[in-house]
């Protein structure tokens, strides 16, 4: 039977991506003095497990990788070498390798192979002394250390018997048969291999590491079940395994080659004893298999399909409940009281689908602890690395657009905030900083913090550099208004230009694409204690709750997350500032009026603030009052992109459908704020 396997390649990809996330994620919380066995166990199986998949598909390059590593990590999860920090750089390493072999087969994208060859050499070294894949199987038997396992009981017992394979495979194979119980060989030709196996895996988990090499077909496994023995009992056995169907060890070795067969026997208890541990481990580690299969992998553009529907259906439902609003509610009541129903179960429709783009901050933060070792390391720094609500959940697509603003914020953190060893010291601080990376929902938004223990902004310095540069500072201008100075374009402190920063390139396009999403950046900050920097996003782009205003004949969408309140000022409220356009006044506080109606060229119905009615709107901490004539109401409105259609349109961020089916353009209330200033 020959199966095509190429379809099964992209699941291949995405799951050793995820198993190499895991692996370096583990390797960077191992605590090299005294390391936790269940972690060796879980690095160990990450890397037979991309092993496995590699030589399933063909990927020789990575399975080559793979064998060398596999094997050291073995030594070290069974204790026949100690752990060190040099294992976990060169572990490190192997990944990157790793990583980039599998972006050369899924994107056809360059591998350094002298870098290959490299980590090889470096793996090869520290394994001292490896076991060559021909070794012969005393040889290979004769390396497991000695293990009494008198209280192991299998429930099963496996004849396996394959075509003809060679001695490195057979050998091979038995090291993969043998993460599942007590493995021994009953043949001797090398051809025709015989293997029995006590185990209480099932057939399936047989034939599926023996697919890594052979054809499955080509296998033939009887199974008999083996009476329970009790506890310190001393090594059964025929009748008492019910191995009847097999043929004595003895029988199948000439007297002259019974010498191998202690050390065959040692081979199955030291395995039997180590596997039983690790089958009680996985045990408790995965889940039922129910629960498995209750996750499919879904392509992301079938999701984003899915959502479009979703908004078209509830553009739908908002033209037919429009619709309905002038019908006498007595007559109708049933066609009402329908409407109705279909309005609430389009919401929990949409919020249902909303959830599927929705993935765990997780996915950013996983990407920081590695990099934040390296650029200590690289610095000479001592950095501790904290995450928090790596579980609070984000839209998928600012998941994406998040992850280089914080990357950026993160190494600034490093480079600049957290002190060097020994002026830490000095300050009475502990010698090693702390790095934080937290996410937490408020309301309709998600809150990113990044902070930092180190030296904090240094007022004196902003302002100089800022000075320097030609922008326009005083003294009175308050800490809040100077470190937001940070985000001004070739903006740096830095005394000395590095490959680290220092090229005043980066934070203002941090700030930049934060508001592109339409969040809003603060920075809080104390010499000597360290800094604060908050991200605040809404929870997606895809839907959003606006106010509907009107100015004119027109109906735009203002963002809710950016209102503060609305109101009917007064003449007596309104000032005007020679050449400077109008204020008004708002509980002793004076804020810029913007007309819209003046920004967009419309012709208004009113003219006179007192006639209309000014909204209140905050962005970057900073509050101003837009001029409109009217507020139509508020709703939830799908957001569509116009720039794909049409072209970018100053002060519009998108647009939507009403439900009269008109189109209603969605107020970039960012760029309108900072235009009008």
């Amino acid at each position: 039977m020959t199966i095509d396997m190429s379809q099964f390649f992209q699941v291949f990809f995405d799951e050793a991506e995820e198993l190499l996330a895991e692996k370096e994620k583990l390797l960077l919380a191992v605590d090299i003095s005294s390391p936790d066995p269940e972690d060796l166990n879980a690095i160990f199986r990450a890397a037979h497990s991309i092993k496995g998949g590699a030589s399933t598909f063909g990927l020789t390059d990575m399975t080559e990788v793979t064998h060398i590593l596999e094997s050291l990590l073995d030594k070290i999860r069974k204790g026949e070498m100690a752990l060190t920090g040099e294992h976990v750089d060169a572990f490190l390493i192997a990944k990157d390798i790793l990583k980039m072999q599998l972006d050369g087969h899924r994107l056809g994208t360059p591998v350094d192979q002298d870098a290959v060859a490299d980590v090889r050499m470096l793996l090869q070294s520290l394994s001292q002394d490896p076991v060559p894949a021909s070794a012969p199987i005393a040889s290979f038997n004769s390396r497991i250390p000695e293990l009494d396992h008198s209280d192991v009981v299998f429930k099963t017992a496996f004849k396996i018997e394959m075509p003809e394979v060679s001695e490195a495979d057979a050998v091979a194979i038995m090291s993969e048969l043998g993460l599942l119980g007590a493995i021994s060989r009953l043949d001797n030709n090398g051809k025709n291999v015989v293997l029995a196996l006590r185990t209480n895996e099932s057939k399936d988990d047989i034939i599926s590491i023996c697919s890594f090499i052979l054809n499955p077909d080509t296998l033939k496994i009887s199974e008999e079940q083996i009476a329970s023995l009790p506890a310190g009992k001393a090594e059964p056995t025929e009748d008492e395994l019910g191995y009847g169907f097999f043929e004595p060890l003895e029988s199948m070795f000439p007297p002259e080659e019974n010498k191998a067969a202690p050390v065959a026997e040692k081979m199955v208890d030291v395995v039997a004893a180590e596997k039983q541990v690790q089958q009680a481990e996985k045990k408790i580690e995965k889940p039922a298999a129910s629960q498995e299969s209750s996750t499919i992998r879904v392509g992301i553009e079938k999701v984003d399909q899915l959502i479009n529907l979703i908004g078209e259906l509830v553009i739908t439902q908002a033209m037919l409940e429009q619709r309905t609003q002038d019908l006498d509610p007595i007559a109708n009541e049933r066609l009402l009281s329908s409407v109705a129903h279909l309005t609430r179960n389009t919401r929990d429709l949409q919020e249902a689908v909303m959830s599927i783009r929705m993935m765990p901050m997780d996915y950013v933060f996983s990407r920081f602890p590695r990099m934040v070792r390296d650029l200590a390391t690289k610095l000479g720094k001592k950095v501790e690395f904290v995450t928090y609500g790596a579980s609070t959940e984000l839209d998928k697509g600012l998941i994406e657009r998040i992850v280089d603003p914080l990357t950026h914020l993160v190494r600034n953190s490093i480079d600049h905030g957290i002190e060097m060893p020994a002026t830490r010291a000095q300050s009475g601080k502990n010698e090693t900083g702390k790095l934080s990376l937290s996410a937490v929902h408020q309301g309709g938004n998600i809150v990113i913090e990044v902070s930092d223990d180190g030296g904090g902004l240094h007022r004196e310095k902003i302002l100089a550099k800022a000075k320097q540069n030609g922008l326009t500072v005083s003294d009175s201008m308050t800490d809040s208004e100077v470190w937001l100075l940070i985000f001004a374009p070739g903006f740096s402190t830095a005394e000395t230009v590095t490959d680290v920063s220092g090229r005043g390139v980066g934070m203002d396009v941090v700030k930049r694409n934060i508001t592109a999403m339409g969040g809003v950046v603060d920075i809080r900050s104390a010499k000597g204690y360290g800094t604060t920097i908050t991200i605040s996003l809404p929870l997606t782009l895809a839907i959003l709750d606006g106010m509907s205003i009107k100015f004119g004949n027109e109906i735009y969408i203002l963002p809710l997350g950016f209102v503060m309140e609305s109101l009917q000022p007064t003449k007596a409220d309104i000032k005007e500032i020679s050449g400077k356009g109008r204020v008004v006044k708002v509980r002793d506080e004076y804020l810029p009026l913007v007309p819209l109606y003046e920004y967009f060229d419309i012709q208004p119905k009113y003219t006179d603030p007192s006639d209309g009615i000014v909204v209140i709107v905050e962005v970057d901490g900073k509050k101003a009052a837009l001029f409109v004539d009217d507020l139509v109401g508020q709703q939830q409105v799908v957001v569509k992109n116009i720039e794909s259609n049409y072209k970018k349109v100053p002060g519009i961020s998108g647009a939507t459908i009403l439900g009269d089916g008109g189109v209603a353009l969605i107020l970039d209330v960012a760029a309108v704020l900072r235009t009008a200033r």
